[in-house]
């Protein structure tokens, strides 16, 4: 009766060829990546001679197909993509950017988020009077600071303002550092309170500073004249009612 070994039924993994190793029928090695079954009993014999081996499994072209991206990716935070002819790498983008895509045949991108991001809101209130007759703008003292974080940046300006006229229209608008009238940048108009004398005229405004402005501190004040210059204006004339001012940087 023959005699059968049964350890001759399964496949042999030999690990990686050596060529000083005796190999025989249904040892498997492993050669360049790629999978051989002996054939034939032999020592020395490459896996790719074909008398002695059959291949099993193909490996593929690292980097470019899956089988090792350690080629591919390099640095913490690389992301793999496809091109036109294989895989890529896609560095990582900056602080803040987000993933796009270039659709359909194009490869993706880091880019910055669209613009309306608010980096800060700045607030201030005050109760205090002050007054003027003169026809030019004239000084509140009230403002608020802002220090700009990007120099891409703008400012937008709320203000809620109090005025009380004395026979004739007042109107305010808002400064920058004291010089600059941020109504005319943005080519609104002055705020003008109504026409009714000793009349309590809450106002709500709305300006957008359109200067290219660096990083730093700026200072925005609120400033006030009567359209006459022979009547009186009064800025918060009850010394009760709160003016406020709020300044939000965002990127457009």
């Amino acid at each position: 009766m023959a005699t059968i070994n049964l350890g001759s039924i399964k496949f042999n993994w030999k690990g990686t060829y050596g060529g000083g190793t005796p190999y025989v029928v249904d040892d498997v090695v492993e050669y360049n990546g790629s999978s051989y079954i002996c054939i034939q009993a032999s020592t020395g014999n490459l896996p790719t001679d074909t008398a002695y081996f059959e291949q099993m499994s193909s490996a593929g072209t690292n980097g470019t197909d899956g089988t090792d991206l350690t080629t591919t990716l390099t640095t913490q935070g690389d992301l793999v993509y496809r091109d036109g002819s294989g895989l890529q790498r896609l560095g990582a983008g900056t602080s803040g950017q987000v993933l796009q895509t270039g659709g359909t045949g194009a490869n993706p991108s880091w880019t910055d988020i669209a613009g309306g991001t608010v980096k800060q809101i700045v607030f201030a209130q005050n109760n205090s009077t002050t007054n003027t007759t003169s026809s030019s703008f004239v000084t509140t003292n009230f403002g608020v600071n802002i220090t700009k974080q990007s120099a891409t940046s703008k400012i937008l300006l709320l203000a809620n303002v109090n005025i009380q006229l004395s026979g004739s229209s007042g109107r305010w608008t808002i400064y920058r550092d004291n010089a600059t009238n941020i109504a005319s940048i943005s080519g609104a108009d002055e705020v003008q309170t109504s026409e009714n004398a000793n009349a309590h005229n809450p106002a709500t405004g709305i300006m957008i500073d359109e200067a290219t402005l660096s990083t730093g501190t700026y200072n925005y004040t609120i400033y006030f004249r009567n359209s006459s210059g022979s009547n009186t204006t009064y800025f918060n004339p009850t010394n009760q009612t709160v003016n406020s001012l709020i300044a939000v940087e965002y990127e457009v």
